[in-house]
């Protein structure tokens, strides 16, 4: 191995195992919710059609003007985004619901009790 490919290997290396937890989190929730949970940067791609207007525009013009444009341009863009995969699910991710590698753990009858 070349001793310039060495160092990023290493550097990447310790990066995993230090954020391991926080890299592999997603398989805390379900299977379904994967997709959603790796896609790249969606806050981004929810404001890009308000990013480009105000760039044509030249800008809102007053704090008014800009507020009322974003919510018009978010409302219009709101029927293009997708829904969620197995919607019944968010409830119980919201209840703190366990889920093991996507699959929802079963209970053990000690935390019945608890």
């Amino acid at each position: 191995m070349p001793r310039r490919a060495a160092a990023p290997q290493r550097i990447l290396a310790t990066v995993f195992f230090t954020d391991r937890d926080a890299l592999l989190a997603f398989y805390d929730f379900p299977a379904e919710h994967w997709g959603h949970l790796r896609t790249s940067n969606p806050i981004e791609s929810t404001f890009s059609s308000v990013r480009a207007r105000t760039n044509v525009t030249k800008g809102p013009g007053s704090r008014e003007a800009g507020l009322a444009m974003a919510f018009k341009l978010l409302q219009a863009a709101e029927g293009r985004w997708r829904r969620v995969n197995a919607p019944e699910l968010v409830a119980l991710v919201r209840a703190g619901a366990t889920f093991v590698n996507g699959k929802l753990a079963e209970r053990s009858e000690d935390e019945d009790v608890a």
